[in-house]
């Protein structure tokens, strides 16, 4: 495999403010290695260039770092896929509870065998559609933290996260740069569902200078 601990994954960090280990970066090295592995038996990721994995997905979902209000508590990646951002940020906060929720068996599959290969305590793979889950008590007003990368419109995403997330629990929604459209639809969304608008964050990726935003909602403590 092409170039270990690559120095664009550390200098990106960098600019992020993100202090990384040796440790951390081997774990993101082996992350790498077994997404290109499992990304040719089935469709993971989209692959353009070696970055696209570094800049687009790791560096991409630690953006959500300084959003996470209860770093020892539970999070909730809703529409998971290949990981993202649940494992990435698993990997900097090492005391963080994560739950990946992802319906596809085939996806399920490869975040249960990455979750191996990295050997993190407190990650867990949940294999099952929201709509299924929403009926398990076990999962109700547990979570502090629910988060999902550009998996859902927002609306749908307030309505689906509200009922797993514990009162004052935060919605992190990771989206790309043209949202307003989607603000605007979310209001009766987000009024109907006890949630709460509580900030939206512009920032640009490293290297790529990629535009995104990331909308954070707090589940009403009434």
């Amino acid at each position: 495999m092409e170039n270990r601990q690559p120095d664009i994954l550390l200098s990106a960090a960098t600019e992020l403010g993100i202090s990384l280990s040796d440790e951390d970066l081997n774990l993101f090295n082996i992350y790498y290695e077994e997404l290109l592995k499992w990304n040719e038996k089935i469709n993971l990721v989209s692959v353009k260039s070696p970055q696209d994995i570094w800049i687009k997905h790791f560096i991409d979902s630690l953006t959500a770092l300084p959003c996470i209000a209860a770093p020892e508590g539970k999070l909730l990646d809703i529409g998971s896929g290949a990981g993202f951002p649940g494992i990435p940020l698993k990997i900097i906060l090492k005391s963080l509870n994560v739950y990946l929720l992802d319906s596809s068996r085939k996806r399920a599959s490869f975040l249960k065998h990455v979750c191996r290969c990295l050997k993190l305590d407190g990650i867990h793979v949940v294999n099952s559609r929201v709509e299924e889950l929403v009926k398990n008590h076990h999962y109700l007003n547990t979570f502090d933290g629910v988060i999902s990368r550009a998996a859902f419109k927002l609306p749908e995403l307030l309505s689906m996260s509200a009922p797993f997330l514990t009162g004052g629990g935060t919605l992190i929604a990771m989206k790309g740069k043209d949202i307003a459209h989607e603000l605007t639809e979310s209001r009766e969304a987000a009024k109907t569902s006890g949630m709460i608008f509580s900030g939206l964050h512009d920032l640009k990726l490293p290297v790529t200078k990629d535009n995104r935003k990331i909308v954070i909602y707090k589940r009403d403590l009434s």
